[in-house]
């Protein structure tokens, strides 16, 4: 069997600086996000903030309503030196970046030589769920950015040449459920069928996931055939162990997230609610999903009043798994080995271009080498490669049909 033609589920784009500025109602657009050259660095270290200086390197800096928003180098590695940023970790300008980064058409040619068919980008600026128009703006202007990031997505970063290959991801107005479900339902009329969600909405000042309150918003994903997507960080938080520690220590751990998104939705009673959402766990990797199933089950069994379960589930939480909850690794050989324990339907491969823990441009030979090591079938093979993707995301309607 020929290699099968990879989907990745898990990418990111840089916004073009003109993106707001060129879109927004005239009576926001002095207000618009806008990409600016400062002087400046890091002056406390990487996981200090930015500060602006006169003998500081030149960056591009995104700015709105206050905030600043340097482009770092984590988040365009593609084609770097990884070690070199270790030593030297200073923001970034786009010329310093691969134009497959921020251009469609250099995109298109960066997932030609990395055996990628399709892929699915998560926003830079705006961050993994929105939280920059959540936080930042007044709610009319917040509103208006957030809609012109989605109809730029569909139209122009997913249209033309992108069309079939680069599936829309889109944003809601995280401050409104109402707004939330209508935004989902617009975005769909256009083509989209993926939306951005918190791993933790309570981070963000938020309600979680076990009240009612976002239940306008999965309706509308329910009703349109909409994948809430939970990016680890989309809660605004990284695991962090002590400040002194090192970035391993938050690498090794950023699934954290992911499992805490995990045992919240199994035990929310939402995939109950909504028996046909379905959620994509985005960059969470899958090898600990198997204990955390085997704990909330027998929770569920053993002693569900006094894991507070009573009247919440009518099946154990692993029953709402299959064909709704959706895992994607991109280099987890051990939970693909624990793959029956999981479900081989429900994972999903990402490349996380042009991220720091991306694999371009040895997609690949990762894939097939992890294919190997995890003694993956063909039929195994092309599930992770792209099956299971075009199942979750209904692919079909992008023309993808296997």
């Amino acid at each position: 069997m020929n290699p099968p033609r990879i989907i990745s589920v898990d990418d990111h784009i840089l916004e073009p600086g003109d993106l707001w500025a060129a879109r927004l109602p005239d009576r926001f657009r002095d207000r618009a996000p806008r990409l600016v050259r400062r002087r400046g660095a890091f002056k406390e270290g990487p996981r200090g903030p930015w500060q602006e200086t006169p003998d500081g390197e030149w960056a591009d800096i995104w700015e709105y309503e206050g905030y600043r928003m340097p482009i770092i180098p984590g988040f365009a590695a593609a084609g770097k030196d990884l070690d070199q940023f270790g030593e030297h970790w200073d923001a970034m300008r786009y010329e310093d970046m691969r134009p497959g980064c921020h251009e469609q058409a250099a995109r298109l040619v960066d997932m030609d030589a990395n055996r990628m068919e399709a892929s699915l980008s998560f926003p830079t600026f705006p961050r993994f769920c929105g939280q920059t128009f959540l936080e930042r703006g007044e709610r009319e202007l917040s509103l208006a950015c957030l809609r012109a990031y989605n109809d730029w997505m569909i139209d122009e970063w997913c249209g033309g040449a992108g069309r079939g290959r680069l599936i829309p991801l889109t944003l809601i107005p995280l401050w409104d459920p109402h707004l939330a479900a209508d935004e989902v339902r617009r975005c769909a009329a256009k083509g989209s069928f993926a939306v951005c969600f918190s791993e933790n909405p309570t981070k963000l000042g938020l309600p979680s996931i076990h009240t009612t309150h976002w239940d306008p918003f999965l309706a509308a994903c329910a009703e349109t055939g909409t994948v809430v997507n939970l990016h680890i960080g989309s809660s605004s938080t990284f695991p962090v162990t002590s400040t002194d520690a090192p970035r391993a220590v938050s690498l090794t751990l950023t699934y954290q997230g992911a499992a805490h998104a995990f045992a919240d939705w199994l035990t929310s009673g939402v995939l109950e609610r909504f028996p046909t959402l379905r959620v994509a766990l985005s960059e969470g990797q899958v090898g600990w999903m198997p204990f955390l199933l085997e704990r909330l089950d027998s929770i569920w069994n053993e002693r569900p009043a006094y894991g507070d379960l009573t009247g919440r589930l009518t099946k154990p939480p692993s029953h709402y798994i299959s064909g709704r909850v959706y895992g994607c690794v991109f280099d987890d050989v051990v939970g693909l080995r624990l793959r029956d324990r999981v479900g081989m339907e429900q994972i999903m491969f990402e490349v996380d271009y042009p991220h720091g823990d991306s694999t371009w441009p040895r997609t690949g030979e990762v894939f097939d080498k992890i294919v190997s090591e995890a003694g993956l079938d063909d039929r195994e093979s092309y599930l992770l490669a792209r099956g299971n993707a075009i199942a979750c995301y209904g692919l079909e309607r992008f023309g993808i049909n296997s």
